[in-house]
């Protein structure tokens, strides 16, 4: 007979959370795993550090100063960074009003720990790769091989459709149509919301080169439901790419092209490749709302804080207008004397 736990233990929950209430939302494999992650993490907390058995530890134990002081031994103990502590404590929240909606009686709990507060995080503008050179060299830096054929398809995908790494190797070959009137991709996004990705005249070559060289048979077949349309060969058999495969791709040509580029920055990744993309087109004068949709956003508020950066040529263009307020006088007669002690004096100093 299997046990289960007491319904006002905290963890009595946890399971249906993450393996059914979550999955019911949508919600992707990553997500699913960074709330098990964070909850396997203050569990460890609880029995670990704060000695208390998964059998004993209620929801009535998680106060808020409980909770605050999770937050801070994260931070002074165990050296977390902000951002990482935040999450961890998101999970908890999160948790807490899924427990909430099924029990009322847990409400007031909820309430109470929604209060303690996140830790400041600093904004940080991360890298793009601003020389447009450079981006037209690294992705020209494939020799003309089969294998280079399929690395230069797959960086310039991932840079004109700003597509993530994950939705790349998650393609089909269904997913990627380039014989209709539009040709486009088919992504399928975080939370498996899929949304239709258009392909520009340039790529489409690319794609259609690829397809020759890796996907022939399938092509001349009427039967393509399933296939990788990214794949990698292990003992004759296809496996779908990975992503760290798609990493070292990309490491692979930034190192080739870095000393007559040493603008490029020094680990370039594919997440580069959408940040430069959708900055630019910020930069082009693309409408931000156009740009949000484009990259699959679901609140443009993300576009904007992450990929809405003017260049330095913009923000100087922006100093030069209108009049400057610079002083330009080199005649103005000096009101403060040079020497420290006649200085001090008229300060009423000694």
């Amino acid at each position: 007979m299997k046990r289960t736990l007491g319904k006002n233990l905290f963890f009595s929950m946890t399971m249906d959370f993450l393996h059914v209430y979550l999955p019911q939302g949508h919600d992707s494999e990553k997500t699913i795993k960074t709330y098990k992650d964070g909850l396997t993490v203050f569990r460890r907390y609880v029995t670990d550090e704060c000695g208390i058995s998964i059998r004993e530890f209620t929801f009535l134990d998680c106060t808020f100063d409980f909770i605050l002081e999770y937050r801070n031994w994260l931070l002074d103990k165990k050296k977390r960074k902000p951002s990482t502590i935040n999450n961890r404590l998101a999970v908890i929240k999160t948790y807490l009003r899924y427990a909430a909606a099924k029990d009322i009686s847990i409400q007031q709990i909820q309430i109470s720990v929604s209060e303690v507060p996140f830790l400041r995080v600093p904004k940080v503008i991360r890298p793009i790769i601003e020389n447009k050179e450079t981006i037209a060299a690294l992705l020209d830096a494939p020799p003309n091989t089969k294998t280079g054929t399929r690395d230069t398809m797959i960086m310039s995908v991932l840079f004109d459709t700003m597509i993530r790494a994950d939705e790349l190797i998650n393609l089909n070959l269904g997913d990627v149509q380039i014989k209709v009137e539009t040709p486009h991709l088919l992504v399928h996004g975080k939370g498996n919301k899929e949304r239709i990705v258009p392909i520009s005249e340039k790529t489409i070559p690319l794609i259609r080169q690829y397809l020759t060289e890796f996907h022939d048979q399938e092509c001349r077949s009427a039967v393509n439901e399933g296939i990788p349309f990214i794949y990698t060969t292990s003992h004759g058999e296809r496996h779908r790419m990975s992503e760290r495969n798609v990493e070292r791709i990309l490491k692979k040509y930034g190192d080739a092209i870095r000393e007559n580029h040493p603008d490029l920055p020094s680990t370039i990744y594919p997440h580069m490749f959408r940040r430069t993309r959708g900055t630019g087109l910020y930069r082009d004068g693309v409408q931000i709302e156009a740009i949000a949709v484009a990259m699959g956003h679901a609140n443009i508020q993300t576009t904007k804080d992450h990929y809405a950066f003017p260049s330095l040529e913009q923000k100087r263009d922006v100093m030069n207008m209108g009049d400057s307020l610079v002083i330009t006088k080199t005649d103005v007669e000096q009101e403060w004397p040079d020497d420290e002690d006649e200085l001090a004096r008229q300060c009423g100093l000694r």
